[in-house]
């Protein structure tokens, strides 16, 4: 299948241009480089410095390669970020998202994975969560993407050829277990590689917001997936979109670990003992997030291979002790 990956120079989106030419698709990937990294792209895909307002162009782009699925991973996503700068995340994601559509809409693409976030269910009252719960973001990043869902919702309901999957993540974690892919962010707020680089001397300590939650040891549980896993669901809902679809699945691997938990399994894999430091918590953190991902099983046949945080953690010290200062600048 000829695929247009939007974001394809970013963390996620790296991952799965790799995955889709190992199994034989045509990628095409698109990224104005603004947080992406030019190496990260696979070399068996054509790449296209784009961004997602230039309509013209990726309508252009479409035609071009016959593109048969747009993959849309294209996003800012630093949750802080969007409150303080919110017309930047509209812009970007949902007036970004509404460019595409148009482009898409010219080129007659009929099929669309989208990546979308837990973020939209905003602080649920129970756990875990499924996909029919109440949509409540409490930032402008989840409401960024929930509007993109509400976009497709009504775009697939006006264009009958049109099927689309809205993937909400829940903790994307690890690296490419080849040691080829990486993730580098800057600045970098994921815990595991917060960890990682504070083994590596590259930070002083690390600091964890808030050990005073309902949880055994006090500290945040969230439900980290593997980025490989992440991307073989794309791969798997995108072969399975029929005309008409309007899909909507939760990624992740069905259980939490809690901050301590990845904190003891970041010393357990690099052998280092890592600084703490205990700090207040952040405002707007749950204590309890974790996915129910029981019916992308049931319709598609995915499940995270990735069960075991020091599995997912292996993969990424494997990145990091060979790339502590990320992708060549």
């Amino acid at each position: 299948m000829n695929v247009l990956v939007t974001g394809g120079a970013g963390y996620i989106g790296s991952h799965a241009v790799k995955q889709l030419v190992q199994a034989g698709h045509r990628a095409v990937v698109i990224d104005n480089l603004v947080r992406g990294h030019r190496q990260a792209v696979h070399p068996g895909a054509e790449f296209h410095p784009i961004d997602l307002m230039d309509t013209d162009g990726l309508a252009e782009l479409l035609r071009q390669h016959r593109i048969e699925c747009v993959m849309h991973f294209a996003a800012l996503a630093y949750v802080g970020e969007s409150v303080t700068e919110p017309l930047k995340y509209y812009r970007n994601n949902t007036a970004g998202a509404i460019s595409l559509l148009e482009a898409i809409d010219r080129a007659a693409v009929e099929r669309m994975v989208f990546s979308s976030t837990c973020a939209t269910y905003g602080e649920p009252n129970q756990t875990p969560i499924v996909e029919t719960m109440p949509q409540q973001p409490i930032n402008p990043y989840g409401w960024s993407k929930w509007c993109v869902e509400r976009v497709l919702k009504d775009y697939a309901a006006a264009n009958k050829r049109f099927s689309f999957a809205a993937l909400r993540y829940f903790n994307v974690a690890g690296c490419a277990a080849d040691g080829s892919l990486g993730e580098d962010h800057k600045p970098e707020t994921h815990i595991i590689p917060l960890l990682l680089l504070t083994a590596l001397g590259r930070r002083d300590q690390f600091t964890i917001l808030g050990t005073d939650y309902a949880t055994p040891d006090g500290t945040c549980i969230r439900d980290y997936v593997h980025v490989e896993d992440l991307c073989s669901a794309h791969i798997a809902v995108m072969e399975a979109l029929r005309p008409g679809d309007m899909r909507f699945y939760n990624l992740g691997i069905g259980r939490g670990y809690s901050v301590q938990e990845v904190l003891e399994s970041a010393m357990r894999v690099t052998g280092v003992e890592i600084a703490v430091e205990r700090g207040a918590r952040r405002p707007g953190d749950p204590a309890v997030l974790y996915a129910d991902a029981k019916k992308i099983h049931r319709e598609v046949g995915w499940s995270a291979r990735y069960q075991e945080i020091d599995a997912i953690v292996e993969t990424a010290w494997n990145w990091f002790q060979r790339n502590p200062y990320g992708y060549p600048s």
